[in-house]
This record gives C-alpha cells, sequence and structure tokens, in this order.
C-alpha cells in the first residue's frame, strides 16, 4: 500500500489551514454564503446611463473616453456624468487612460471649473461673465481691429506676403484630422503666422 504525501513548505501550510479555519468558522456562525447573498441583487450602475465619445481634453494624444450620464435625454434636464472610462475601439489609446484621463470625473464636478467666457476690461481687476454670443462676437471684433490695423501686404521690395504679425492662433490638438485640416487653412487665410497647438503640428 502507497501514501501519498503533498509537498507544502511552512507558508503554504498556513494559509491552508487560515483559509480552512475561516470557513468553518463562518460554517459554525450560521453564515452560509450562498443562503446570505441569495436574495441580494447587484444592480449594473451603467444599466440606464447615456453612453457618449468623446476626447480627452488634457494633453496631445487624444485619447479616446466613453463618459456615461444618468439622464431620460429630455430637452431641459441636465446630463449628470457618473462615469469616465477608456474607450476600447479609440486606435489611440485602446481603452487606456493616464493618471489625468482617470481622474476626469473630478475635474468635470469640481467647484472650480470655468463654465462660461468671462472677460476683463482694460482698467478693471475683476472678470466679468458674459455670453458665449458675446464672448465670440467681442473676440472677431478685436480680431478684425487687429488685421485692419496691422496687416501686411507687400513687403519692401513689393512682393506680395499677406501677413499677419500681431495676433497668434493656439488651437487645441485633441481634434479630429478634419477639424485640423479647416483650422490650419482659416488660420492661414487670415494671414497668421503665429500658429501653434500642443502637439507642433
Amino acid at each position: 500500500m502507497r501514501i501519498r504525501t503533498v509537498d507544502m513548505n511552512r507558508r503554504q501550510f498556513f494559509k491552508v489551514a487560515g483559509v480552512g479555519l475561516a470557513g468553518s468558522s463562518l460554517a459554525a456562525l450560521g453564515m452560509a454564503p450562498t443562503a446570505a447573498f441569495a436574495d441580494q441583487v447587484r444592480h449594473f450602475k451603467l444599466a440606464h446611463t447615456v453612453e457618449t465619445r468623446n476626447t480627452c481634453p488634457y494633453c496631445s494624444v487624444g485619447c479616446g473616453l466613453i463618459m456615461y450620464s444618468m439622464g431620460d435625454r429630455a430637452k431641459n434636464v441636465a446630463q449628470n456624468i457618473i462615469h469616465i472610462e477608456g474607450d476600447a475601439d479609440h486606435p489611440v489609446n485602446r481603452g487606456t487612460l493616464c493618471p489625468k484621463g482617470a481622474g476626469l470625473l473630478d475635474f468635470i464636478h469640481s467647484p472650480n471649473r470655468l463654465k462660461y467666457p468671462e472677460v476683463r476690461k482694460p482698467g478693471s481687476n475683476e472678470w466679468t461673465r458674459i455670453s458665449w454670443d458675446e464672448a465670440l462676437g467681442r473676440i472677431a471684433t478685436l480680431m478684425k481691429e487687429d488685421r485692419d490695423a496691422n496687416f501686411i501686404a507687400t513687403n519692401d521690395q513689393g512682393q506680395t506676403v499677406n501677413r499677419w504679425l500681431t495676433t497668434g492662433f493656439l488651437a487645441a490638438s485633441a481634434s479630429s484630422n478634419e477639424t485640423g485640416y479647416l483650422t490650419h487653412k482659416i488660420a492661414r487665410s487670415l494671414g497668421l503666422l503665429a500658429f501653434d497647438n500642443q502637439a507642433r503640428v
């Protein structure tokens, strides 16, 4: 008759003994896991959410995001974003996010987040909230005034240059190729030479 022995070191023995002791103690106290958790139903927290794909706003990598918000999509109902994760179908990040991207939910719900355009008028030390229409109109007016006053059509040799050197354009690179192409064409058509974004493209 052969007796089969189990090779086990001291650490493994204490692990097995500890698990057995814990299980027998719970059973002795009347806690059977099957019975205890049979009536408990865990609801999937994203079951009734609206899924929206977006791009991370932080750096020039342009990682894809999936944002989950609560709400019924009614016209006057504000969506409340409750979860953000990486988009596994996005070709840039394939579902992964860096620590900044993973913390976007705190950024969105931060009380210090700027949600509206503000302007600090000359001579003032305070920022005043304005509407989006007023902000875009103000930007367009100031750009036109500066371009009309400082546009250079020809250089000293009489060559056509069409330069506008007193205003620059800083764009965000976390956008599609089509958006970047249109932004570049608009900036260059105005004569802007100072044109840049995070990705240096």
